[in-house]
């Protein structure tokens, strides 16, 4: 045998493999599939840019988000921080996300609770508590969310009279087609104290409900954090009011020409849009609760009972871990559904982001830019939402040994 020559490797089955040709290995043509399909992508998207580009440039149109900085020229009826018309578009901007981010996060908060109180009394053991349960959920998933929005827009512009004939239950609340006014403690030093007092109390709250659990896993005791908790959420505030004096003044609605000054002022745009997402989203929310603790073995509930755990202590400790791993994915899909829905506001005249977008492109013809806007602002509010749920998801799941 020659020195020159390398030794060729020799399978042990003595066969030689044969080359496979590059449009028959999946790996290669799986490759170029891909890179063709990126070419078509880039190629129709340099097309759109480049049409869309001719046609701005042929209307005199400009591109970019300069427009941001100019005066904005228009009212928004609802603000939760300081605006006028004075103030440039990004301002205006602000006031219609703060708008959104403020219906979208009072109506989960009240979905969730209108969904557990239903979705449990879809299964109570009373005929009649169960079955109002069920038509509740029949009638509100099966009309659409907007007929919903329009209809209670129109009672309450219909029910209601002018603020001069406003109807006043109780000193200091009074109900028009304005909305719901009402009085609302004078600004103070004390509430921002007041504030901090009741996180504090959460937070202390919290260290002892989770000290409770430890020590109930160990000596098998249970400790009334829930208890202590709620008590410190009301005397800690209380305690901080008293120290600075007890203050009781009120800024009292007073109806001045055609309108109230003063107080607070919940509009029915606001209250049709909240009440029409809540009552709708609530439906559904409401079968996933019922399927949550449906999830749950009776047998395991009934084994809870004979080592005499109270019906409290059953729910608590036994159903609601074990269903929420349940509820929580379909839940998260529900808060992202309200949020988006929140959109249809610009039907019912409320002043969303979606609403004060629009505005902004009648008056600039920055229509490319305002959609972006709204994608984008959108795509952010549901990525949080998602963040939020999938780290209480992982941690409530179960942790395998």
């Amino acid at each position: 045998m020659s020195r020159g020559r390398s030794k060729s490797p020799i399978p042990e089955n003595g066969i030689l493999p044969s080359r496979v040709p590059p449009w028959r290995d999946p790996e290669k043509r799986a490759l170029a599939f891909q890179l063709i399909v990126l070419l078509l992508v880039g190629t129709l998207s340099y097309i759109l840019f480049s049409n869309t580009q001719a046609n701005l440039e042929r209307q005199s149109i400009a591109t970019g988000f300069g427009f941001l900085d100019k005066e904005a020229g228009f009212e928004i009826g609802e603000s939760l921080v300081d605006y006028s018309a004075a103030d440039n578009y990004a301002r205006a901007l602000l006031v219609g996300a703060l708008n959104t981010v403020k219906v979208s996060f009072v109506g989960i908060i009240f979905t969730i609770v209108i969904g557990a109180i239903i979705g449990i009394a879809r299964l109570s053991s009373n005929w009649l508590v169960a079955k109002l349960a069920a038509i509740y959920i029949e009638v509100m998933q099966n009309i659409p969310v907007l007929l919903q929005l329009f209809f209670w827009y129109a009672i309450f512009y219909e029910s209601f009279s002018s603020p001069r004939q406003a109807l006043n239950p109780v000193s200091g609340v009074f109900l028009c087609n304005r909305g719901l006014i009402f009085a609302v403690p004078e600004a103070h030093a004390a509430h921002a104290w007041m504030g901090w007092a009741f996180l504090a109390a959460l937070v202390i709250g919290y260290g002892l409900h989770r000290w409770g659990g430890k020590r109930q896993e160990q000596t098998g005791r249970s400790f009334p954090a829930v208890r202590i908790m709620i008590a410190l959420c009301l005397l800690l505030p209380l305690a901080v009011w008293l120290g600075f004096g007890a203050p009781l003044n009120w800024d009292m609605p007073v109806l001045r020409g055609f309108n109230f000054s003063g107080g607070v002022t919940v509009s029915p745009e606001f209250s049709a849009l909240l009440l029409g997402l809540v009552l709708y989203t609530g439906a559904f929310v409401a079968e996933i609760v019922r399927a949550g603790i449906q999830s749950v073995g009776k047998g395991q509930v009934e084994a809870a009972m004979a080592i005499g755990l109270r019906p409290g202590q059953v729910l608590h400790l036994v159903v609601l871990p074990q269903a929420l791993r349940v509820i929580i994915p379909p839940l998260t899909s529900q808060m992202l559904n309200l949020t988006k829905n929140s959109s249809l506001a610009i039907a019912i005249g409320y002043a969303d982001f979606v609403a004060v977008t629009n505005t902004t492109i009648n008056q600039t013809g920055q229509a490319i830019e305002g959609v972006a806007l709204i994608m984008l602002v959108y795509l952010f509010f549901s990525l949080s939402t998602s963040v939020f749920m999938n780290w209480y998801n992982k941690k409530m799941a179960l942790v395998e040994r």
